[in-house]
């Protein structure tokens, strides 16, 4: 199925890893030129190289001025038709052991890591008459993580703003929509010391056990693979989802059981 996405100026950001280098690799392949972001300069130059981007910039989200700073970056290729924000970071706590230094670091990560990139497009978007804005979120969104509550929390922020800038600036052509992907076989949860490996210390079960006690928590019974979630990016970047917006598209393996 052609998506429609040729040329198309598509930013990732948080894309050197995971769901967002997995989506970077789907939109360039449909032919679009794909921006992505990321903090390292070694890790990001290595997602150039491996998407076949157009460019790679160097950007910590959560900082204020970083967004304008990227996007006035990329002002060559042109105007940025999708937006994918897609930066965040998890990890397991219990309610009562986060400091206030954790909320505010997470907020400013996971939230306004979305905020200002999406302010920053929204101008052009607008003068234009069209854009696509897909925000990451989670199952955690949905029905919240008692293993992480500051994760879940940011996560349902995310639902919020995205429902509220597509109910702002449909009327300009602008559609924004979410995706709440449940546990997916990257980096968070596998890498050394990611999320199966912190379950396990704190549940006094193995690494191995956790993973399969995640898995068999999906009604499909498996965590997704990246590029399963990048499907379902890409698809809501394209024409092919010219009506939709102000949704919350789970992604989940039926891991919510809810029918909205």
């Amino acid at each position: 199925m052609d998506l429609d996405l040729r040329d198309r100026v598509c930013v990732v950001t948080g894309s050197t890893a995971g769901i967002g280098l997995a989506t970077a690799r789907l939109l360039a392949a449909e032919g679009a030129r794909v921006v992505v972001t990321g903090r390292d300069s070694e890790r990001v130059d290595r997602a150039r190289e491996e998407v076949g981007a157009a460019l790679g910039v160097v950007a910590d989200l959560a900082e204020p001025g970083a967004a304008e700073e990227l996007i006035a970056a990329i002002n060559g290729l042109g105007p940025v038709d999708c937006l994918v924000n897609n930066v965040g970071i998890a990890y397991q706590a219990s309610f009562d052991e986060l400091t206030d230094e954790q909320w505010d670091e997470m907020w400013q990560l996971n939230v306004m890591s979305f905020v200002r990139p999406t302010r920053a497009v929204l101008p052009s978007m607008r003068e234009r008459g069209s854009g696509v804005i897909v925000n990451v979120s989670s199952t955690a969104g949905k029905r919240p993580s008692t293993g992480m509550p500051n994760y879940s929390v940011t996560k349902a922020a995310v639902l919020s703003l995205s429902r509220l800038v597509a109910d702002l600036y449909a009327k300009d052509g602008i559609r924004c929509n979410a995706i709440t992907p449940g546990p997916t076989g990257t980096g968070a949860w596998l890498d050394e010391g990611g999320l199966a490996d912190q379950q396990a210390r704190r549940s006094g079960n193995s690494r191995e056990q956790v993973l399969e006690s995640v898995a068999a928590g999906r009604p499909l019974g498996r965590l997704a693979e990246p590029d399963e979630i990048a499907s379902v990016i890409a698809f809501l970047c394209s024409e092919r989802a010219s009506y939709v917006t102000g949704a919350a598209w789970s992604a989940d393996g039926g891991t919510v059981p809810i029918i909205i």
